[in-house]
């Protein structure tokens, strides 16, 4: 952690929410005034989409599984490095995945993808990062030491399989079959690399649906936002304004001392109004300590 170059960073599963967090924290920066250098989850990843197809493939001859959601397709180091350097320098080299033909034209690519390597902009206020592993933690490597914020966006496990699975079939094009197969094959990364972040995160939101979904594999559609409700958590912090909350945000109830729950339609009024504050909190203390430094060299 740092106060003089925050760390801030959005953690959770592809289809979890984290670009619509995303997109309701670039508001907040843009709100706020602050300049942010934006970070992909997927930039670390280790292998463009080529390359990991063929390293499925060997694992499979193999008896083993590989996934996006683990160490082996993902280089955990060298997150750390960057979010360490960041904190003491304010400085870091990123990249980006191009997911897409969109995405890779105007760098003369082919989608699945890296851009080269190169210096984040100078002078941000703060470093955000968005994607899968940013409170990942274990042996040789420990990301979530270095976040300032760490935000979770989880739904309940049937949910989240629901959105993957009508996401990559009716948008992606793939099979049912193939989707579900690739479920299984991540499961014990998901289980080992993606999970224990939810329990190192400051806040977390948890979307939970009021329809059924106890078949996953059978649904159509993806529950609608009013039909679910989002559970906030909050891990460790002091002087939650939860009166305010309950008032605020109607149809909210608080179910434990540290948990507030609201209506899914609810979900981006409640991140603006929780998380606004807390980034204002952190871009004051980075000032008041460059205000003293400024004084000190004087």
């Amino acid at each position: 952690m740092s106060s003089k170059h925050p760390i801030i960073a959005v953690t959770g599963s592809s289809g979890s929410g984290t670009t619509t967090t995303g997109q309701a924290l670039r508001h907040i920066f843009r709100s706020l005034d602050v300049s942010a250098a934006f970070v992909e989850g997927d930039s670390f990843h280790r292998y463009s989409r080529p390359e990991m197809d063929v390293a499925i493939r060997k694992a499979q001859e193999q008896g083993r599984h590989i996934s996006y959601f683990g160490p082996e397709a993902n280089d955990f180091e060298r997150l750390e490095s960057l979010f360490e350097e960041y904190g003491r320098t304010g400085s870091g080299q990123i990249r980006r995945y191009l997911h897409t033909f969109d995405d890779a034209v105007p760098y003369n690519q082919m989608p699945g993808t890296f851009t080269p390597w190169e210096d984040m902009p100078e002078h941000t206020d703060a470093l955000f990062y968005e994607g899968l592993h940013g409170g990942v933690c274990g042996e040789g490597y420990d990301v979530s030491q270095h976040v300032d914020l760490l935000i979770g966006m989880v739904p309940i496990v049937n949910l989240e399989w629901i959105q993957k699975l009508v996401r990559d079939t009716q948008e992606r094009g793939h099979s049912r079959e193939a989707v579900t197969t690739s479920i299984i094959r991540s499961m014990e990364d998901y289980i080992y690399h993606i999970v224990p972040q939810f329990s190192r995160t400051h806040i977390n939101f948890q979307r939970v649906p009021t329809v059924d979904t106890s078949n996953p594999f059978s649904a159509k559609e993806i529950p609608s936002h009013d039909e679910s409700f989002v559970v906030i958590r909050f891990r460790g912090m002091k002087n939650v304004d939860f009166p305010y909350y309950l008032q605020m945000i109607d149809g909210s109830f608080m179910s434990r001392t540290n948990t507030l729950v609201v209506p899914g339609g609810k979900q981006a009024l409640a991140m603006e109004l929780i998380l606004t504050p807390l980034i204002e909190q952190i871009i004051e203390r980075k000032t008041q300590l460059r205000t003293q430094v400024d004084w000190l060299d004087n």
